[in-house]
């Protein structure tokens, strides 16, 4: 399971509340982006990495010592860092180990991320008589990149090919540009 047995990186993972404030206020003043509270929480208790409990009790703590605040963004109820919070991030940083900053960092990461490819990438299944169609339609700006439909022989791949799309849309649009580009070239060459 991890690189190394005998070394489970969740010994590392916060056990008390004034961890938890100093990892959370880390994250928010690192991404410089509001969270909204689900965010935050998906973020923090993502791979076990703090406890609910101890999650929510560090948040009602830092609204309470206006290290954080709720601001509204991009229509939402966000959390962001005070003034305050910012300063403390800074400071007392080191308090948590680095390991732990960087996996809450690459936790938010990939929800935004994933969050972004959900606003982008609209895949539908549909089953037919044989199989299932999968389509896939790529969006930038409310322009349509790419349409794309596929064959797959029953739902349970046409959900693999949808999982593995999302996990990373541009990629595949990238790479069918790339094909299309690349075998345009090549029979405009072997043209002459």
């Amino acid at each position: 399971m991890y690189a190394y047995p005998d070394i489970n990186p969740k010994a590392l993972n916060p056990r008390e509340v004034y961890e938890v404030k100093l990892l959370l206020a880390y994250f928010l003043n690192q991404i410089d982006v509001p969270c909204t509270p689900d965010q935050l929480l998906q973020i923090a208790t993502a791979d076990e990495l703090v406890d609910y409990f101890l999650y929510m009790q560090s948040v009602k703590e830092m609204l309470e010592a206006d290290i954080i605040e709720k601001v509204e963004y991009n229509g939402e109820e966000c959390y962001a860092l005070t003034e305050k919070g910012k300063a403390g991030a800074d400071s007392f940083k080191r308090l948590v180990p680095k390991s732990v900053r960087d996996r809450i960092y690459a936790s938010g990461l990939k929800l935004f991320a994933r969050i972004k490819n959900e606003n982008t990438v609209k895949i539908d299944i549909c089953e037919q008589e044989k199989g299932c169609e999968v389509s896939c339609r790529v969006f930038d700006s409310g322009i349509k990149l790419m349409e794309l439909k596929l064959f797959a022989p029953d739902t349970e791949q046409a959900e693999h090919i949808k999982d593995k799309i999302m996990q990373n849309p541009s990629a595949i649009y990238g790479r069918i540009l790339d094909y299309v580009l690349c075998n345009s070239e090549q029979n405009y060459l072997d043209k002459d």
